[in-house]
């Protein structure tokens, strides 16, 4: 559903949400997430932001719950150490060697 929405509102960051205002898990099935048949739900497009280093660079959304990373490993290339530490990102700020999140 999340894809078809995607595609449908030409954004690749959406967020699902009930209408009491409960998020849906992006890794959960709509079964899982409780969402019966004819329920209605809303896509709330999210902003990307992005932080550099020297040689590495770090994307995510305001509020979400992942952070990606890429480039050079010793440069904070890599956060997979740190992933599921990543929840509720509000900001990364960057030095010229690595990140730091600041979570809500």
């Amino acid at each position: 559903l999340k894809l078809l929405a995607q595609r449908s509102f030409g954004k690749g960051f959406l967020k699902l949400v009930t209408a009491e205002g409960h998020g849906l898990n992006p890794e959960d099935s709509l079964q899982a997430a409780g969402v019966q048949d004819r329920q209605d739900l809303t896509a709330v497009v999210q902003r990307t932001h992005i932080a550099a280093s020297l040689r590495a660079f770090a994307l995510w959304c305001s509020g979400g719950n992942w952070v990606a990373t890429w480039g050079d490993p010793d440069w904070g290339g890599d956060c997979t150490a740190v992933q599921a530490q990543l929840r509720h990102v509000q900001q990364i700020q960057a030095t010229q060697g690595a990140f730091a999140a600041i979570l809500a």
